[in-house]
């Protein structure tokens, strides 16, 4: 109760005291952006090349990336942030180098989060139709260019709403990269629990990380929206701006786009009794 009490009594001075940090903090919300962003864009890339192949036709091939896949799912982001950090630069030349702290911080989140995200890939390739593949062969497409024509567009849509989830989790986790002397957000919020006290600095934090957290949401909500219109699961961008603060996944009219749900009303407007449309 007494710490409720000093919360309020001490809120002006706390307020003070951020907006002369201002700069400060909001250096600290650029480099946890930027190490989010760059940290998920590498692990879409390390998504997509493991993912795509662990459904290779070539054994060796599925084997080594099943094992990088396990290996990062299966050890601690921490241990790897450190061994980056820490071990790499130890290790003989020309396998030892220092890396700048931001390059650690996003390596260490796009490999990690990377291996969690090529299942997403691989789970949400599976789930594209067998016609669909059947079609691939029936327009005597090659392999690789079929996957990238027909079945990565469809999976596209389908492994949106998990990777709006693991992005989430990358922003949580980029909180570790203070460890290694990145000057972040939560590195400045630290720094503000140390002049004003907990309450207040940690309330600071819960609002700033659900705010970028809530862009992003947005963001990969309408990625979602524009994909699936696009392979005609649903209305376009433009129709369809509530869907952006839904949660990530939820379509109208059960993922029908908006077209053929108006299209069927109009056909079933028009059949006569007799069953035959007129």
């Amino acid at each position: 109760m007494e710490g409720v009490i000093g919360f309020f009594q001490d809120l002006g001075p706390n307020i003070q005291l951020l907006l002369d940090r201002r700069p400060l903090i909001l250096d600290g919300v650029l480099v946890t952006v930027l190490a989010t962003a760059l940290g998920a864009l590498l692990a879409l890339l390390i998504a997509f090349v493991f993912g795509i192949a662990q459904v290779a036709k070539l054994a060796v091939v599925r084997i080594i990336a099943r094992i990088f896949v396990e290996f990062f799912r299966g050890t601690s982001l921490v241990v790897q942030l450190f061994w980056l950090a820490f071990v790499l630069p130890q290790l003989p030349y020309p396998f030892g180098f220092q890396l700048e702290p931001l390059a650690i911080g996003v390596i260490a989140l796009g490999l990690n989060y990377g291996a969690y995200a090529a299942e997403v890939v691989r789970g949400s390739i599976g789930s594209v139709p067998k016609g669909q593949y059947e079609a691939v062969s029936a327009l005597s497409l090659s392999p690789m260019r079929g996957m990238f024509r027909v079945v990565i567009p469809q999976a596209w849509a389908l492994m949106l709403p998990s990777l709006s989830n693991l992005w989430i989790q990358l922003l949580k986790g980029s909180a570790i990269v203070s460890t290694v002397l990145l000057y972040d957000l939560f590195f400045q919020v630290e720094q503000l629990r140390d002049r004003s006290g907990t309450w207040f600095a940690y309330i600071f934090a819960l609002l700033a990380y659900f705010v970028i957290a809530w862009v992003i949401v947005i963001f990969m909500n309408a990625l979602e929206v524009r994909a699936k219109h696009k392979i005609g699961r649903g209305p376009a961008l433009s129709q369809s701006w509530g869907m952006l603060f839904r949660a990530p996944g939820s379509t109208p009219e059960g993922g029908r786009s908006a077209r053929v749900v108006r299209d069927r009303a109009r056909a079933k407007a028009s059949k006569p009794a007799g069953g035959e449309l007129v």
